[in-house]
């Protein structure tokens, strides 16, 4: 079965035969393998192969006892290096394969996180509980088959820094509220209802994209799945060695959330440099830091 995100990792025009090649090299020549034990004692084995700087191709699976590979599912992968957040996670188990989702309370989102884990092994050898109470280290990266560059929306680092010291004083006000203080709930009250009288009024005469900053907000049916849009803070090209298809490898802040996002360079619509936003769809995924 081909995968939807494969174009986002170069490989647009791979057919299923091609495809099944592939997995056969990957399962005799894998750049990176690793084994461990799951919760109810099943084995679960993982193969990588990088077809350029931290973008690839993961295989999940088990070892018969004829030693042969039984792939169990495969997936495109960007291994962001960035970390996003240091928070507490919960780890859930999918029910219809051998699959983790990490859940984060991100305060600075207005929801929670919910990403796809790439470092399972390490998690399950580890013998990790959720850890309920332990904040830890995640670096967050995503995939992504659309999107666009958009002009910037601020002139001057003024206010860009007031911004940032709004959206602080948001956070610290929901954390004050969610322990019982009376007075920030009611601060946090009055400045929505600003904030909505501010937009109303503004959008009737600008566009939207000059009144919204960033954005952060789940896509679709699937818990995973984002519509993101944030200042592109760093931007790399890398190439897939088989297929030759240019990437871009980009560093995004969304609401203060510092993302990784790979994204074929047919499917970006304009200019990625720093300054200007992105704006797209993405599959999120990411690693925690069980150490």
């Amino acid at each position: 079965m081909m995968h939807k995100f494969l174009p986002a990792i170069g490989f647009s025009k791979l057919n299923k035969e091609s495809l099944e090649n592939l997995i056969q090299e990957i399962i005799l020549r894998p750049d990176y393998q690793e084994s461990a034990i799951d919760f109810e004692g099943n084995q679960f084995v993982e193969l990588r192969y990088m077809v350029a700087d931290n973008v690839g191709l993961v295989l999940r699976g088990i070892y018969n006892d004829k030693d042969e590979f039984i792939l169990d599912y495969y997936y495109p992968t960007y291994l962001g290096e960035s970390i996003s957040s240091n928070n507490e996670v919960d780890v859930i188990k999918q029910s219809d394969k051998e699959c983790y989702h990490v859940m984060v309370d991100e305060l600075r989102l207005g929801v929670n996180l919910i990403f796809h884990l790439q470092n399972m092994g390490e998690y399950l050898r580890r013998n990790t509980t959720n850890g309920k109470g332990v904040k830890r280290d995640i670096r967050l990266a995503a995939l992504s088959l659309e999107g666009k560059v958009i002009l910037p929306l601020y002139d001057n680092e003024k206010s860009r820094i007031k911004e940032k010291m709004n959206n602080k004083k948001r956070i610290d006000l929901v954390e004050q509220a969610r322990e019982g203080n009376e007075e920030a709930l009611e601060s946090l009250t009055m400045d929505e209802i600003d904030l909505y009288q501010r937009i109303t009024r503004r959008v009737s005469r600008e566009d939207i994209l000059s009144v919204v900053t960033s954005f952060f907000m789940p896509y679709g049916i699937e818990n995973d799945k984002y519509e993101i849009m944030g200042d592109i803070l760093d931007v790399k090209s890398v190439v897939n060695h088989l297929t030759m298809e240019e990437l871009y490898l980009l560093v995004v802040e969304s609401n203060d959330v510092v993302l990784e996002v790979c994204i074929n360079k047919n499917n970006l619509y304009g200019e990625p440099t720093i300054g200007r936003r992105f704006k797209g769809t993405i599959w999120l995924q990411g690693t925690v830091d069980f150490s």
